[in-house]
C-alpha cells in the first residue's frame, strides 16, 4: 500500500510560495498520523521536503522509521540526527521496486514533487487529504497535471473538533 496523508488548505495548497507552513494548526489533535506512520514500512520524501523537516529543529520527527529522500543531488543526511535515512533517485515505479525488494511494501510518500510524481506514475493506492479551514490564494499545489483522469474512491470522511475535515480515497480502480 503507498498513501499520501497530507494537510492542504481548502484551495487546495499545501505549503505557501516560500514553504511556509504557518497556515496549518498549531494545536495538537489526533489525524491519524502516528497510527500511519505505525504502519508503514518507509516513508518516501523529496529534497524539499527533507529539508522543511529539518528547518523544524528539534529531535528527528520519525525515529528510527526508515526515511527515503528522493534527489539525484547530493545531500547531507547527518543532519537527520538518530533517523534511519537513505537517499535514492529514479523513477517511482522502480524505487518502488527497489524498496519491496528490501521488504518495504507499505510506503508513505509526501512531499508536492513527489507525490505529483507517484501519482503521475501509478504508484498511489490511498489519498488521506486533510484539508484545513483556510483559503491561502497562492502556494504550492498538492496536485499537478496528470496525463489523464485518476479515479478515485470515497472510502471514509471525518471532521475534526478544529474544523479540520479529513478524507480518504483508494486509487486504482
Amino acid at each position: 500500500m503507498r498513501t499520501v496523508f497530507v494537510g492542504i488548505s481548502v484551495d487546495g495548497f499545501i505549503a505557501r510560495r516560500d514553504g511556509g507552513l504557518d497556515f496549518l494548526p498549531a494545536e495538537p489533535e489526533d489525524h491519524g498520523f502516528d497510527e500511519l506512520l505505525a504502519s508503514v514500512d518507509a516513508l518516501v520524501m523529496g529534497r524539499a521536503t527533507f529539508e522543511t523537516v529539518l528547518g523544524f529543529g528539534g529531535d528527528w520527527p520519525y525515529g528510527d522509521k526508515r526515511v527515503v529522500v528522493l534527489s539525484s543531488q547530493p545531500l547531507d543526511l547527518s543532519a537527520a540526527r538518530g533517523g534511519r535515512v537513505e537517499q535514492m533517485s529514479g523513477e517511482p515505479a522502480e524505487i518502488v521496486a527497489r524498496l519491496a525488494a528490501s521488504g518495504a511494501v507499505n510506503l508513505y510518500i509526501d512531499g508536492g514533487v513527489t507525490v505529483q510524481r507517484f501519482l503521475r506514475a501509478g504508484q498511489v493506492d490511498r489519498l488521506v487529504l486533510t484539508r484545513v479551514p483556510v483559503l491561502i490564494g497562492d502556494g504550492l499545489p498538492l496536485f499537478g497535471s496528470l496525463p489523464h483522469d485518476v479515479r478515485l474512491r470515497h472510502v471514509a470522511t471525518r471532521s475534526f473538533p478544529s474544523g479540520l475535515v479529513q478524507t480518504e480515497y483508494a486509487l486504482g480502480l
